[in-house]
């Protein structure tokens, strides 16, 4: 019998066992066709897709930071509607995983994941509504803390799900193999039984059969277990196993294609980490630095060795932060890690959040601190995160248009001053540090500067008086700068032991200086207001109308041909209008100071006063106009402060809302006599002598007439002010305004206006009597 006999006769004789045999055979392998395509088609891919799950997510919280990174509302609609579509994906993703759940273990996790989703989703829509509103540190914020916590909860479950779905695969696949490993067992017992009539079928059967299912079966373990999908099992028949393998080689390749995806997000974020231009690192237990960190970060702080290092030696290393604001952050980071997030609430405040470094090279940075705290499920502060900008340039820019700001401003103050006005206030300004210079080197550094009062006094007088001149003019930025000297002078006068610290002092004057340079710099160069009242000393120079000249010509032409009695008056007029050269009405000299005092009432809560001068026709010579200004800035600023009451006093004391200041001239026995008076309450004589007592400038049994009472206001320091302020209460007003008088040989006192003789308040009138040679009288005009 040739084999085809044979083969003949035995599946003649066999027959019946190969229905056995082919029955049972058929009935294992569609048995376990149908559980391999349950896992190939059903449980293997549900577990893909809870893979594809992260990645989505993934995708949200990009497009999430492309929201907050957005410039305009246009990028933020985009990113809306990106994220209106991922979410549709992923609440469908989320549904079929819901639908293809095996336990209800898987299906109490996807719930969760969809509960979870709403709240991250809701997050997001809070974190663009702050960037909408223009809230940019708040949306940052809120990203940081509430969209992160929402999404690390999400990726938290959907991993745990990843975990429930690979079980699901691991124990279908370990089915699949067992009820395989029972076919093959079952077919081999049974061909064992038939061995002899049936050896070379179950060679050829096994063949067919039970190797292909094998090398399956090692794929699947070999992918199982190196997570490789580049594998594929060979298909070498068209039945049922041959699509089995068919099936199971698609579903690797779909595990292959999601695989390249993921790694292909993760190279997204990680190419957005290292080419943001911002310095982002995160800080661990140890106040160390964590390895992972933006590649920018090494190019502001110019260095490459960061991770591992610790955060107070890479980023606070040559600083200009104390010892005692070191120590603060690092025990602020360290009471913030591994506690509850409330740590961090209440100790961000101590985190410092601007410094300044110093580079190898010598240069500064400026680096700003953004401060956030990365938490887990339960709240707690696992790292902290630290971005850092370089705002270097941002500052200097910052500082260039406050330096700008300021220079408009002086401009401003500079042309609300007539030009020869302004010139004469920095002449007598540069006068005054002059003088100061002067008294500080002639007492230079020996202790017994200390102890003399008539040094500080004049010290204090003068700067005193730049500062009221600063103020009548408007000039506040140069007022405050000359403050500062003026209160170390008068802290010298309150306590006598105050140290003389002479570099001090100087340097205070020099920046004086400066800013009068600078005042004068702005006029003379940029507003181009140099000249007149820059020209040489009045003494040696006088500026004549050219018509006065013409008329005196044509007047002296006129003398020749006329009487002598003509001539002789001509004569006469001629030398009184030579006098008259050089002069200038009162009331042109104070109208820089009569002017200011609108404002000052403003200042003090009062109305306008009215103010009058009678000059009865005398004119005072340009020598006089600094003294009269130093001493009428402070006369008519002393009637507004202590003399004239508010609105309201005066009404209800009978008098006009309004003020009266009255200034008065005359010339008489070669003097010139000013007399100044207000209609204000007067001097409180009583009141005087209480505080002359309290400043121990007489004693409590020292008795004084009223007349000699008054004058105890011309004393250094002696002040009726209840407080401080910048317009008063310093009590140098009068001395200093006694110091400019008796400095030009003339003399002050104060005279009652009334006879009642009482303590309570006295109308008085300000008399002040200066040489003539300051003033002349007006007969003639030329």
């Amino acid at each position: 019998m040739n084999i085809r006999q044979r083969l003949t006769l035995l599946i003649a004789l066999t027959f019946a066992a190969l229905l056995l045999i082919g029955g049972f055979a058929v009935f294992q392998s569609r048995g376990s066709s149908t559980e391999v395509k349950t896992v190939t088609e059903g449980v293997v891919p549900s577990a893909l897709a809870s893979v594809e799950l992260m990645s989505q997510l993934k995708d949200v919280q990009i497009a999430a930071l492309a929201s907050v990174s957005a410039t305009d509302a246009v990028d933020i609609s985009k990113t809306q509607i990106e994220l209106s579509s991922k979410k549709e994906s992923l609440q469908r993703a989320l549904r079929l995983q819901f639908d293809q759940a095996d336990s209800d273990a898987q299906r109490g996790l996807i719930k969760q994941a969809e509960e979870s989703l709403s709240n991250y989703f809701g997050s997001i829509d809070d974190t663009v509504k702050f960037k909408l509103a223009g809230q940019q540190e708040m949306a940052e914020a809120n990203m940081s803390a509430t969209v992160d916590q929402y999404l690390r909860e999400q990726i938290s479950i959907i991993e745990t799900v990843q975990i429930e779905k690979r079980r699901s695969k691991d124990e279908a696949i370990a089915s699949v193999n067992r009820n395989m490993e029972q076919t093959t067992t079952a077919l081999t017992m049974i061909t064992l039984g038939a061995v002899i009539g049936l050896g070379g079928l179950g060679l050829i059967l096994y063949r067919q059969i039970t190797r292909p299912i094998a090398d399956m079966q090692e794929k699947m373990t070999e992918i199982a277990t190196s997570q490789d999908f580049t594998h594929r099992v060979p298909v070498t028949r068209q039945d049922e196993i041959g699509r089995s393998i068919v099936a199971f080689n698609a579903m690797i390749e779909k595990i292959q294609e999601s695989s390249e995806v993921v790694k292909q997000k993760n190279a997204d974020i990680h190419a957005m980490l290292h080419n943001i231009p911002q310095g982002i690192l995160t800080v661990v237990p140890g106040s160390t630095v964590h390895p992972e960190y933006s590649a920018y970060l090494e190019t502001i702080l110019e260095t490459t060795d960061i991770a591992d290092r610790s955060v107070m030696e890479l980023v606070f290393t040559n600083t200009r932060c104390g010892s005692d604001i070191l120590s603060q952050v690092e025990t602020a980071m360290s009471a913030c890690i591994g506690e509850d997030s409330m740590n961090f609430d209440f100790n961000a405040h101590l985190l410092v959040h601007e410094i300044e470094k110093d580079m190898a090279d010598g240069r500064t940075k400026i680096l700003d601190l953004s401060w956030s705290p990365i938490t887990d499920d339960a709240d707690t502060v696992v790292r902290l995160m630290l971005c850092i900008w370089d705002v270097t340039q941002l500052r200097q820019l910052e500082l260039q248009a406050k330096e700008q700001k300021r220079e408009l401003a002086v401009i401003g103050e500079i042309l609300a001053v007539n030009q020869e006005k302004f010139h004469a206030f920095i002449d007598g300004a540069r006068r005054f540090v002059s003088e100061n210079e002067s008294l500080l080197k002639q007492s230079g550094d020996a202790p017994t500067a200390v102890t003399s009062p008539e040094v500080i006094a004049g010290l204090f007088r003068n700067m005193h008086t730049i500062k009221g001149n600063a103020r009548t003019y408007g000039l506040l930025h140069l007022t405050n700068l000359v403050h500062e000297a003026e209160q170390t002078y008068d802290d010298m006068r309150k306590a006598p032991d105050t140290p003389w610290d002479l570099m001090l002092m100087i340097s205070q004057l020099e920046s004086v200086a400066a800013e009068l340079d600078k005042y004068d710099h702005i006029n003379n160069v940029k507003l181009g207001r140099k000249g007149p009242g820059r020209r040489g000393g009045v003494d040696k120079f006088l500026m004549v109308p050219k018509e006065r000249i013409e008329f005196a010509i044509a007047a002296i032409d006129r003398a020749a041909d006329s009487s002598a009695v003509d001539q002789m008056q001509t004569l006469k007029d001629l030398r009184q209008a030579m006098y008259m050269l050089g002069t200038e009405k009162v009331e042109s000299v104070l109208s820089g100071v009569i002017d200011s005092l609108p404002s000052l009432a403003i200042e003090l809560g009062k109305e306008a006063p009215i103010t009058t001068i009678d000059d009865q026709g005398i004119v005072v010579r340009a020598q006089a106009t600094d003294l009269l200004k130093n001493i009428f800035m402070h006369l008519y600023r002393n009637s507004m402060d202590h003399g004239i009451e508010d609105a309201y006093q005066r009404t209800a004391a009978g008098k006009s809302p309004r003020g009266r200041i009255h200034l008065v001239l005359n010339m008489l026995d070669d003097a010139l006599t000013l007399r100044l008076s207000d209609d204000g309450r007067g001097l409180a004589v009583g009141f005087i002598r209480k505080k002359a007592i309290e400043s121990g400038i007489i004693t409590q049994d020292q008795h004084l007439s009223p007349e000699e009472t008054a004058q105890l206001i011309f004393e250094g320091g002696f002040s009726t002010a209840a407080v401080v302020t910048e317009v008063s209460g310093r009590g140098v007003g009068m001395d200093a305004v006694r110091g400019f008088v008796e400095a030009e040989g003339g003399t002050i006192a104060l005279r009652f206006t009334s006879d009642v003789d009482s303590d309570e308040f006295r109308p008085f009138e300000t008399v002040i009597t200066l040489p003539a040679k300051y003033a002349i009288r007006a007969e003639v005009h030329v």
